[in-house]
This record gives C-alpha cells, sequence and structure tokens, in this order.
C-alpha cells in the first residue's frame, strides 16, 4: 500500500507481528497502550506528544494508563531515540498537582534519562487566577533512551559576540556564527490561534502549536526516521513529520480527532519513500 497517499485510519491489528511496515503513514484509531504492545520492540526514533494532563480538556470521555504507556513507548523506541513530553499541571483544591513532575520522575525509574527539558511560553495567552501569577508556561520533557542519537540543535538566536574570538569568563568557547544554539525557554503563538492555518484543526480542544512540533521533530531525529504520537489529537506532530520527511505514526482513540488528523496530512508531498523502502529500514 502505498501509505503516503492513503492517510487513513487503520486498526490496531492491521500490523503484522514483528513489523511496523503497514502502520507507517497512517492515523490509527484505538487505545494507544494496546497498539503499541502490538509493534516490534526497537521500532520507533522519535516520540514527540502533549498527553492529556490533569483531565483540565475533555478528549471524549476516554482515560488512559499513564504507566503502562510510559513503558511501552520505553519497549518500542530505538537506542538513543527521544521521547518529547509537552505536559502541565492542574490546580485541584487551591494546589498545583505536580503530576509532570511525578511523569518526569517515573520515567526517569524506568530507564528514560531527562536529557534536556524546555518551557514553553503560550505567546499572547493567560489564564487569570487571583491568587497566582498568570500562568503562561508549560513543561517540555526531552527523555532518552541512552545517549541521544540525534541531536540537530536550532541556531536561530541573534549572537551579540558574532566577530569575537576567545573564551567567555566560564572557561567556554564564544559563538562565532550570526546566530547562536537558542536558549530553552521557547516561545510561540498559541496552536488555537492562526499560526494554525487548518482551520479543522480548531475542532480540538487543545492544538499543539505548528512551529514546536517541527523544532522538536528537526532537533531530535534525521530525515526517514519514525516519528509516533500515541496522542495523535489534531494531527501537528504528524503533520509536522510529513512535511520534514519523516515518517510518521499516529494513535488517537477518538475517532472525530482520527478525522482531523486525516484532513491535515491528506495534502500531498513529494513521495520520498517507496513501500519496499519502508518494509526493508522498519522490519
Amino acid at each position: 500500500m502505498d501509505s503516503q497517499n492513503n492517510h487513513t485510519a487503520s486498526p490496531a491489528s492491521s500490523s503484522a507481528p514483528g513489523s511496523v511496515s503497514s502502520l507507517l503513514d497512517t492515523v490509527i484509531c484505538a487505545d494507544n497502550c494496546e497498539t503499541l504492545a502490538g509493534m516490534p520492540p526497537e521500532s520507533v526514533d522519535i516520540v514527540v506528544t502533549s498527553p492529556p494532563y490533569d483531565n483540565l480538556r475533555t478528549y471524549g470521555g476516554h482515560e488512559w494508563d499513564f504507566e503502562r504507556l510510559a513503558r511501552e513507548l520505553l519497549r518500542v523506541l530505538k537506542p538513543g531515540g527521544v521521547v518529547v513530553w509537552n505536559v502541565a499541571d492542574g490546580v485541584v483544591d487551591g494546589f498545583k498537582t505536580l503530576t509532570s513532575m511525578r511523569q518526569a520522575i517515573f520515567f526517569d525509574a524506568i530507564g528514560l534519562k531527562m536529557h534536556d527539558s524546555m518551557i514553553y511560553e503560550k505567546s499572547g495567552v493567560a489564564y487569570p487566577d487571583s491568587t497566582r501569577y498568570l500562568q503562561v508556561a508549560e513543561w517540555v520533557w526531552v527523555m532518552s533512551k541512552g545517549k541521544p542519537k540525534t541531536t540537530n540543535l536550532l541556531r536561530d538566536r541573534p549572537n551579540k559576540y558574532v566577530g569575537k574570538i576567545g573564551g567567555n569568563k566560564r572557561g567556554g568557547l564564544c559563538e562565532r556564527g550570526e546566530f547562536g544554539i537558542r536558549f530553552n525557554v521557547w516561545r510561540y503563538s498559541n496552536g488555537r490561534d492562526n499560526s494554525t492555518k487548518d482551520r479543522c484543526a480548531h475542532d480540538h480542544p487543545a492544538i499543539m502549536p505548528e512551529k514546536m512540533a517541527m523544532d522538536h521533530v528537526t532537533s531530535w531525529s534525521n530525515p526517514g526516521d519514525v516519528v509516533l504520537d500515541p496522542f495523535a489529537g489534531s494531527g501537528t506532530t504528524l503533520k509536522a513529520a510529513k512535511e520534514l520527511n519523516r515518517r510518521f505514526i499516529g494513535i488517537e482513540i477518538n475517532p472525530a480527532y482520527v478525522e482531523i488528523c486525516k484532513a491535515r496530512i491528506s495534502q500531498d508531498v513529494l513521495q520520498l519513500f517507496s513501500p519496499a523502502n519502508a518494509k526493508d529500514n522498519h522490519e
């Protein structure tokens, strides 16, 4: 099947034992843990996802098992692969839940180590609360299965030391290029504003900014790698993977959101991979 031109929802049972070939470039309408359990180990290069956290949003009444999912992600991830986990905390009885921290600690305990972390600052979005400062930030954990095999660090920060030679006060070398490696506070417009041009995506309650998905896929993977989103939602990660010439697997339990994913990734791009090559490279 030419999966690049058939971005249809696929049942979890469509994958033959020991192969992910039939899942590539599709959106699977199913439970993520059950789907991952049918996938072979070490078959995914990178996970980029934003799970439903602390029931802050309504996702069709579906529940999920964090600890089982975390173990399955570790199992299907290749050595050196990373999990990019965008999460925030709710407020219960007047206090932050710290769910994001507990999840990070659990990932660490099972063997996914914290390689990097970002603060996602939502430009132009604030949630008023008379007892605390306006909340505009979320965490992005970047956890690795061993040493990351890919690090394409983004250089888009204007370098005020450009042209200067020598070391800084801490003994590091000054960057000589016009742009330096960006800081770990990443600011994006909220996904629900005009930064997301696909109007169908706005039927989803929480849209990841397209630029953030693209920046993480770029940073931690290479063309041809397999990108997984076990909470595909509105399909932002899948769209980013397709535009950046990666393979993708999306899992989404809500049929209405699967339809949004399919609509967003239906536009054709240059076919870079043949089904035969996919079978050879991802079994």
